[in-house]
């Protein structure tokens, strides 16, 4: 992707999917010059009219494949529930549009393989939806360690810990839940920065352990997963997840620290949104869920950014403008790739794998060992 060769490239968007992450993205594309069209599709007719409505959007629809086969678009978001990927990532590259994709591809390995294969076989662009990456703190960070300030990078560590709403909420929606573990819906996250630091290394082992105490008999999934993985020139990173913490824990969603030890230099990263605390005697309304309320709260703690003058501020806005960006001049940005995207899944599974067996796996691992 270059830095912009002077032409403009008019966007005519499709957004699949008019939830909360879908409505955002194409509100703010009514703001970008670029966006010349918009198009909307989703199964829940009265949501998707409904932002059809609030933006002035061009078209809705309820068939995806009906959307994206319009000759406005060559552009596409896909921000349908983390199972329903695969039906309009499949339609969008039948039509060679540009992509962003919610994370994952696909929940399914083999799945997710196969459709990185065929945005590479079309030489499509192609990017994941990895927000945390265009926060200001992290930008700083990757272009310190981009830049050799820590030297060759031996070792790192990442702990991520989430308020409990997430992931009842996350699996609310579905009844299939065996993919939606702590690493694939929300350690991948973390994962992704963390390997985004450590550009240029190959990981060649994982060995993990999982445990379910506290989400197990209510929800059906893990609480945590905590794992090591070694590198092929030997450096090594530890990572855990744990997204079982109780609903009045102050953090909206995410709290996270890093630290990148280097042969010349060390990088702590301290991102648990402690520097801004709201305690109340009136009980406030959470994100997720607002009839759920808290004392206490971590303010900025909501990953996408926060609303205020009645728009949404924060790393999702620069994400989705970056990516506008991208498309309309060809703008160089620091958007996770489609591999990247797959190679997130097949570690977060690996993960998973590993603390399944009780025993360490080898990397790269086939997609077809961990479906199995």
């Amino acid at each position: 992707m270059s830095s912009g060769n002077g032409k403009r490239k008019p966007i005519g968007l499709a957004v699949v999917g008019c939830g909360l992450i879908g409505r955002t993205r194409a509100e703010l594309a009514c703001d970008y010059p670029g966006v010349e069209w918009i198009g909307l599709c989703d199964i829940n007719e009265t949501t998707g009219r409904k932002l059809a409505e609030d933006i002035g959007a061009d078209y809705f629809t309820t068939d995806y494949a009906e959307l994206l086969k319009r000759s406005e678009v060559n552009a596409a978001i896909v921000a349908t529930v983390e199972n329903e990927h695969v039906g309009p990532i499949r339609a969008a590259i039948e039509q060679k549009h540009d992509l962003f994709i919610e994370k994952p591809l696909a929940t399914n390995a083999i799945e997710s393989a196969n459709i990185l294969k065929d945005i590479e076989s079309e030489g499509l662009d192609a990017v994941v939806g990895y927000t945390q990456r265009f926060r200001r703190k992290f930008l700083v960070s990757k272009q310190k360690i981009r830049s050799g300030a820590l030297g060759d990078v031996t070792s790192a560590t990442t702990r991520a810990f989430m308020n409990r709403l997430a992931p009842i909420l996350t699996v609310s929606k579905t009844e299939h839940r065996s993919k939606l573990t702590p690493m694939v819906v929300s350690g991948t996250h973390s994962l992704d920065l963390s390997l985004w630091f450590l550009e240029g290394k190959t990981p060649v082992e994982i060995y993990a352990r999982s445990g379910d105490k506290a989400l197990g008999p209510s929800c059906g999934i893990k609480d945590a997963t905590l794992g090591i993985f070694t590198f092929d020139d030997g450096s090594i990173w530890s990572m855990s997840i744990n997204w079982a913490l109780p609903v009045v824990w102050p953090a909206a969603i995410y709290t996270l620290e890093i630290g990148v030890v280097g042969t010349e230099g060390v990088l702590t990263i301290d991102d648990t949104h402690r520097d801004l605390v709201l305690a109340t005697e009136t009980p406030q309304p959470t994100i997720q869920s607002p009839e759920v309320k808290r004392n206490v709260s971590f303010l900025t703690s909501y990953p996408p950014g926060d609303v205020a003058f009645g728009q949404l501020w924060g790393p999702m806005r620069e994400e989705t403008n970056a990516w506008y960006g991208r498309i309309h001049t060809g703008m160089e940005t620091p958007h996770a790739t489609a591999a990247e995207g797959h190679r997130n899944l097949v570690l977060t599974m690996a993960m998973d794998l590993s603390a399944k067996r009780g025993e360490a796996v080898r990397l790269p691992v086939d997609p077809e060992e961990l479906e199995d």
